[in-house]
C-alpha cells in the first residue's frame, strides 16, 4: 500500500511517522515507531453536533498483550479486559496534553485512540503515543490548536538524559519496589505546544528545584524541535480544517445575564466559608433563571424562553470576575492573600483496631488515611503489557460523592481516582523503608471526607502521618501542595496562587501539584486550561510551593514528630530468615506438606519464601513465629565436620544409636564411635531419651550425618 514516512532523531534514536491506508476510514491515522515500539494513533470526528453542554472529547489508550509477545489474563479469559493502572495513567497523560488546545465551544464528538501494536521493552509508548496522536489531529480536518509534543527527561549520575531506555534507568528492588540503582534523582515527562509546558508528570527522590527547571528547559527545546517536525508533515499532507459551528449563547441572553449579574456577582463570590460561597452562587443562579424566565416570557411565547446557554454565561462571567480581581487586586474568592495557606489540622491514632490512621485537613479539604501492614505475600502482583512485577507499597485513593455534598453511585476507581492515588504513591515511594529493614507489605487507603481543592496533596500529608502512626520507619515526612494560576488572555500578566482551593481550581488556569520533603521534590503533576506555561511561571510556582511545603511539614511535626517505635498489637509479627536457595524445596516439602504443616502447627498467618532464599514468617504472636523459625533453621541447617551437636537419642540399633537433630533430621553414632574400646551393647553407653553431645565426623552428599562421642575431646 502507498505510504509516506517522516523521520527525526530524538534522544539518539530515530522516530518515524508513517501515514498509509491503515485505518483509512478515520479522519486521520498515524503509525509512530521509536525503536521497536510502535503505536497506531487515530483521530475521528462525528458527523453531527451533540446536545452536550461541554466539548465531547474522548482519548483512549489501548494496551495489547501481543505487542509485548505475551499471553496474559486469567486462565479463563485470555484477552484484554479492564485497562491496567499503567494504561489508565498513560491515557490521562495524552488526554491532559491534547485537551487544552481544543476550542471548548465545539459540540462535535471527537475521539482519539492510541493502540500499542509493538513494545520493545525499552522505549515507553507514552512518548510515541502522544506524538502520534498530535500528528493525527494535526494532519486531519479536525479543528485543533496543536501540534504538541512531549519527552521524558531523567537526571541520573551521568546527568540529564532525553528519553532514557528502561535499561538505562536500571530499576532496583529496594524501597517500594521502584527504587533505582543508577544514581537516580528524578524522571519527568513534560509536554506542551511550542514554547510552553502544559502537562508534567515527575517522580523523583528529593530533586532540587533548579535541576527540575533545567530539565524542563531541555524538554522544551526537544518539544519545539518535534513541533517543527510535525509542521513539515502537515505542510505536505495536512487537510484543511473543517469550519464547525461553535456553541454561542444568544446575544440578547448574554446582555440580560450580564446586566443581572453586574451588581450582584461579587457579593456572592467572596466568602471565606466554602459552604456559604457555594450557597450564595447557587441562589444567585436560581434568581438569574427566575429573572430571565420572567423577562423573556411574552404573550407570543407564554411558555418562556429557551435559556440554553445561561449556565455557560453564568460561569463565564464569574470566571472573568475572579480573574480580574486576582490579577488587579490579589483578591481571592476566600479572601486569602496569594501566598497564604488555609488552616491546617491533623490527628493520628483515630482507630484502635487499625494498624495506623491519620486525619489531615487544609481548610475544608479533609483526608483520612488508614494504614494496613501485612505479610510479604500481601504484595500486589502487577501484570501489564509492559511489566510483570510486585508492588510492596500500595496507596489507594477514594473520592466518595458525599465529599462534595452530592449523591452518587459507588463504583470502582475511575481515571481520576487512579491518577490521584498514583501521584501520592510516587511522592512517598522514595521515603519508604527497604524490605530488609521493614519486610511488611504496606497498604494505605485515603478516604476523602471533604473536598475543596487539592485532595491528592492532602492525601500525601495524611498518608505520611498514618504511616508514622503505624510505626513504618519512613526516612522523612512528605507533604504536598497544589498551586493555582490566574493569567490574562495574552499571558503578559499572571498570579501564582498558593494552596489552590475549589473555586480557583474551577475558574483558574492551572492545577500544579508538588510534593516532597524538606530537602527536595518527589512528585509533580501539572494540568492546565490555557495554552501552556512560560518558564517564568514554572519557576515562580516551584519557588512558592517550596515555601508552602516547608510550612506544612513544620505543622505535621506537631502532630507526630517521628514514626512510632512499636507497631500496633494488631499488626502481624514478621521474622525474616535467609536460607540456602537449594533448601527451599525442603522447607516447602512434597506438595507443600512441610510448609503447610508448620503453618498449622504454630497457627501462623503465612510463610513466604522468595527465590533468593529469604523466608518471612508471619504470626499474631512473636513466640509462634520464633518456634517456626527454629524448625526452619533446623530443617535447613547445613552440618559441617567437626561441629558439636546436641540432641536426644530416639532409636537404639544393634550397630549404633540415632540422635534427633531437629527439623526432621537425624544423625547416627556407630557403635565403634560410642567410646574408646570394645562396646558389646549400645545400651551399655546410651539409652533411649538420653540427651547427648556429639561431634559431626562425616556428611555425605545425600545429607546423611555420622556422629561420634569418643572424638568429643579431639
Amino acid at each position: 500500500m502507498a505510504k509516506k514516512e517522516f523521520s527525526i532523531e530524538v534522544g539518539g534514536k530515530t522516530l518515524t511517522l508513517e501515514i498509509s491506508a491503515f485505518a483509512e476510514q478515520a479522519n486521520a491515522a498515524v503509525m509512530a515507531r521509536y525503536g521497536e515500539t510502535i503505536v497506531l494513533a487515530t483521530a475521528v470526528m462525528g458527523k453531527h453536533d451533540t446536545t452536550n453542554d461541554y466539548l465531547p472529547l474522548r482519548v483512549d489508550y489501548e494496551e495489547r498483550f501481543y505487542a509485548a509477545g505475551k499471553i496474559l489474563g486469567s486462565r479463563f479469559m485470555r484477552r484484554e479486559g479492564r485497562p491496567s493502572e499503567d494504561a489508565v495513567l498513560t491515557g490521562r497523560l495524552i488526554d491532559r496534553t491534547l485537551r487544552p488546545l481544543f476550542n471548548q465551544n465545539i459540540r462535535r464528538d471527537i475521539q482519539v485512540v492510541v493502540t500499542v501494536l509493538s513494545y520493545d521493552g525499552e522505549n515507553e509508548p507514552d512518548f510515541v503515543g502522544l506524538l502520534g496522536a498530535s500528528t493525527a489531529l494535526s494532519i486531519s480536518d479536525i479543528p485543533w490548536g496543536g501540534p504538541v509534543a512531549g519527552v521524558r527527561v531523567a537526571k541520573v549520575e551521568s546527568g540529564l538524559t532525553v528519553n532514557p531506555t528502561n535499561a538505562e534507568m536500571k530499576p532496583a528492588s529496594a524501597g517500594g519496589g521502584e527504587a533505582r540503582d543508577n544514581g537516580f534523582v528524578f524522571e519527568t515527562f513534560a509536554a506542551g505546544p511550542e514554547s510552553r509546558i502544559s502537562m508534567i508528570e515527575l517522580a523523583g527522590e528529593e530533586a532540587k528545584e533548579e535541576d527540575i527547571i533545567a530539565a524542563f528547559g531541555i524538554a522544551q527545546s526537544e518539544i519545539n524541535k518535534l513541533i517543527a517536525f510535525q509542521k513539515t508533515v502537515v505542510s505536505e499532507i495536512g487537510k484543511p480544517k473543517k469550519e464547525l459551528p461553535l456553541f454561542a449563547p444568544d446575544p440578547a441572553l448574554r446582555t440580560a445575564v450580564e446586566a443581572f449579574l453586574a451588581p450582584r456577582a461579587e457579593a456572592a463570590i467572596y466568602n471565606a466559608n466554602k459552604a456559604e460561597h457555594e450557597e450564595n452562587l447557587s441562589k444567585l443562579k436560581n434568581d438569574l433563571f427566575a429573572h430571565l424566565k420572567e423577562t423573556f416570557t411574552t404573550p407570543e411565547n407564554p411558555l418562556g424562553p429557551n435559556l440554553k446557554g445561561t449556565e455557560f454565561l453564568f460561569e463565564e462571567i464569574i470566571d472573568g470576575i475572579v480573574h480580574k480581581n486576582i490579577l488587579e487586586q490579589e483578591k481571592r474568592p476566600d479572601l486569602r492573600k496569594v501566598e497564604d495557606l488555609r488552616e491546617l489540622k491533623g490527628e493520628i491514632g483515630l482507630f484502635s483496631r487499625t494498624h495506623g490512621s491519620a486525619f489531615f485537613a487544609r481548610g475544608s479539604t479533609q483526608a483520612l488515611a488508614v494504614t494496613t501492614l501485612g505479610a510479604p505475600g500481601g504484595e500486589q502482583l502487577i501484570e501489564t503489557m509492559q511489566t510483570v512485577t510486585k508492588r510492596r507499597f500500595m496507596l489507594h485513593y477514594n473520592f466518595p460523592p458525599y465529599s462534595v455534598g452530592e449523591t452518587g453511585i459507588f463504583r470502582g476507581p475511575g481515571r481520576r481516582e487512579i491518577g490521584h492515588g498514583e501521584l501520592a504513591r510516587k511522592a512517598l515511594i522514595p521515603m519508604m523503608p527497604t524490605s530488609d529493614v521493614f519486610p511488611y507489605a504496606i497498604r494505605v487507603v485515603s478516604e476523602i471526607l471533604s473536598s475543596n481543592g487539592s485532595s491528592s496533596m492532602a492525601t500525601v500529608c495524611a498518608t505520611t502521618l498514618s504511616l508514622m502512626d503505624a510505626g513504618v520507619p519512613i526516612k522523612k515526612p512528605v507533604a504536598g501542595i497544589a498551586m493555582g494560576l490566574m493569567m490574562n488572555e495574552d499571558g503578559s500578566k499572571f498570579k501564582v496562587l498558593t494552596d489552590l482551593a475549589g473555586a480557583e481550581d474551577h475558574y483558574g488556569d492551572m492545577d500544579f501539584k508538588i510534593a516532597g520533603t524538606e530537602t527536595g521534590v518527589n512528585a509533580i503533576q501539572l494540568d492546565v486550561k490555557v495554552h501552556g506555561l512560560t518558564p517564568a511561571i514554572v519557576e515562580q510556582t516551584l519557588k512558592q510551593a517550596r515555601v508552602a511545603r516547608l510550612k506544612i511539614l513544620e505543622f505535621m511535626k506537631t502532630v507526630i514528630e517521628a514514626p512510632r517505635a512499636k507497631l500496633s498489637v494488631f499488626a502481624p509479627t514478621i521474622i525474616t530468615l535467609s536460607i540456602n536457595p537449594e533448601k527451599i524445596g525442603a522447607v516447602i516439602g512434597p506438595g507443600g506438606k512441610m510448609i503447610n504443616g508448620l503453618i498449622k502447627k504454630y497457627a501462623l498467618e503465612t510463610i513466604d519464601i522468595e527465590e533468593d532464599g529469604s523466608v518471612f514468617i508471619s504470626a499474631d504472636k512473636l513466640e509462634k513465629a520464633e518456634q517456626a523459625a527454629s524448625d526452619i533453621r533446623a530443617l535447613t541447617k547445613e552440618y559441617k565436620v567437626g561441629e558439636i551437636i546436641e540432641g536426644p537419642v530416639i532409636k537404639i540399633l544393634d550397630f549404633g544409636a540415632i540422635v534427633d537433630l531437629g527439623g526432621g533430621k537425624d544423625g547416627m553414632i556407630h557403635v565403634s564411635e560410642l567410646k574408646e574400646g570394645f562396646v558389646k551393647l549400645v545400651d551399655d553407653v546410651v539409652h533411649m531419651g538420653d540427651v547427648v553431645k556429639a561431634k559431626v565426623i562425616h556428611v555425605d552428599t545425600d545429607g546423611h550425618i555420622r556422629l561420634s562421642l569418643k572424638r568429643m575431646n579431639e
